[in-house]
């Protein structure tokens, strides 16, 4: 079964990205389809939205038991997402 978002990994894609400065927000996708499959989908919607900024991953939870469940975890999920994508990527984890 293809992912919706297969065309991300593309060297084109990553060429495109690198060229005009948008390998933050394509790693922030990646991030996000890592987390549709990683939770359940109920839990998934209410993820409004994932971005990347100077290294600091911020995912924004519309429901405040999962962000509080998201910042009880905050080391857990940072270092899950270091091992999938690598250490250098993220700093920090911000749950707004």
């Amino acid at each position: 079964m293809k992912k919706k978002r297969e065309y991300q990994s593309s060297e084109l894609v990553k060429s495109f990205a690198k060229i005009y400065g948008f390998e933050d927000k394509l790693l922030a996708l990646q991030v996000k389809d890592f987390l549709e499959d990683y939770l359940d989908q109920a839990l998934f919607d209410k993820i409004e939205s994932v971005n990347l900024k100077e290294n600091i991953l911020e995912i924004k939870i519309k429901s405040a038991l999962l962000r509080n469940d998201f910042r009880m975890k905050k080391t857990f999920f940072l270092k899950k997402f270091q091992e999938e994508f690598g250490v250098e990527k993220f700093n920090d984890l911000y749950v707004l």
